[in-house]
């Protein structure tokens, strides 16, 4: 009489692990999943098993050490059974950063030419005011002015208070806006 193919055998073993399964987890669908995974495990690594060795110890193994490592990542859970862990975490959604950012720009186009020109080189580019003042041929405080009325008016148009945060990702848009009634990181 010749030996079974392993993956033959594997299949007459399958109401003895199943048993085990059950004994082990005292839950039918937590015992069938747990079958599904050795199973899989099994004929996945079907050419490590040593033909002539026993089938059913080896798959046995399988079972055992997917359970014991199930277990071990379950004590690594938390539960969070009435939400309490859940409803306290939150992430920003990725469009409200661009519906700000849209905003935004539909605000700073409104600005007149020099005010864009000065809060980009003072805000964006982040040139000194006496620099920025030089690149476009005016006096250090015209440029301070033209910053200051053109933050204003962007605070304005935002709807912005000394109150509100600005959440933008973008850091470039928060210096431009940034004055000590609007934070800015």
């Amino acid at each position: 009489m010749s030996a079974l193919d392993p993956k033959d055998e594997l299949v007459t073993h399958l109401p003895a692990l199943r048993a085990f399964a059950l004994s082990l987890t005292r839950n039918r669908a937590t015992a069938d999943d747990m079958m599904q995974d050795t199973v899989l495990k099994a004929w996945s690594n079907m050419d490590k098993f040593k033909p002539g060795t026993n089938m059913r110890a080896w798959l046995f193994t399988i079972l055992r050490n997917n359970f014991y490592t199930s277990r071990r990542k379950l004590n690594r859970e938390v539960a969070d059974v009435d939400n309490a862990f859940s409803d306290q975490m939150a992430v920003k959604p990725d469009h409200d950063g661009r519906l700000q950012m849209m905003d935004f720009k539909q605000a700073f186009d409104q600005l007149p030419d020099e005010h864009r020109e000065a809060l980009i080189l003072v805000g964006a580019s982040g040139f000194s005011y006496d620099d920025a003042a030089e690149m476009c041929g005016v006096a250090t405080g015209t440029m301070k002015s033209r910053v200051n009325r053109a933050r204003n008016k962007l605070t304005e148009l935002l709807e912005l208070d000394a109150d509100d945060a600005l959440e933008l990702t973008d850091t470039a848009t928060l210096a431009v806006v940034g004055n000590p009634g609007i934070p800015s990181s």
